[in-house]
């Protein structure tokens, strides 16, 4: 497991990408550069967001909460559909299983739910490492919007430079997605 440190905090307060605050303009930037390559959701106000705009994410991982509160029934029942995969993951760490889970459901040819107990605010980092090139990686930015990754090498890089800093055996949690 990786544990967020303390110092590392501020490393995420500013997003990774252009911040939007609807989804048909994320979705159409997101489809002109790779209209095939997998869309991978981290939150389920996200999610549901993609969803309601008529483009479900190929992978999506949520926790049941939006900023540590639980999501309106609205929202977990429009998010908590298709194949659901159960995962742990605590807070502010990352998990081998997560990765696991993650490697798998890009691989899967069917959509994924990857429904986190724990925490899933983390899971951005390696979404953008196990995705593939051109793949785009959305993700809540509280009281801002949805941030867009476009998943290229430099961004692959930013991310495992950020997950070299964690706490932990960063080799064998990432290893399920760098076979």
């Amino acid at each position: 497991m990786l544990t967020l440190p303390t110092a590392l905090r501020a490393a995420f307060k500013e997003p990774f990408g252009p911040v939007y605050t609807e989804a048909e303009a994320l979705l159409a930037d997101a489809s002109s550069e790779e209209s095939e390559a997998p869309l991978v959701a981290v939150g389920d106000v996200v999610t549901f967001y993609l969803r309601r705009a008529g483009r479900p994410p190929d992978v999506a991982v949520i926790d049941g909460k939006t900023k540590r509160e639980a999501v309106s029934d609205e929202i977990r029942r429009a998010v908590e559909t298709g194949h659901l995969v159960e995962v742990t993951n605590e807070p502010g760490t990352i998990s081998r299983a997560l990765v696991s889970a993650l490697g798998d459901a890009l691989a899967d040819a069917e959509p994924t739910t990857l429904l986190v107990d724990g925490e899933e605010d983390l899971a951005t980092l390696p979404a953008v490492l196990a995705a593939p090139l051109g793949s785009t990686v959305v993700y809540g930015q509280p009281d801002e919007g949805m941030v867009r990754i476009r998943v290229d090498e430099a961004a692959k890089t930013k991310m495992r430079d950020l997950l070299d800093q964690f706490d932990g055996d960063v080799e064998m949690v990432l290893s399920p997605i760098d076979a």
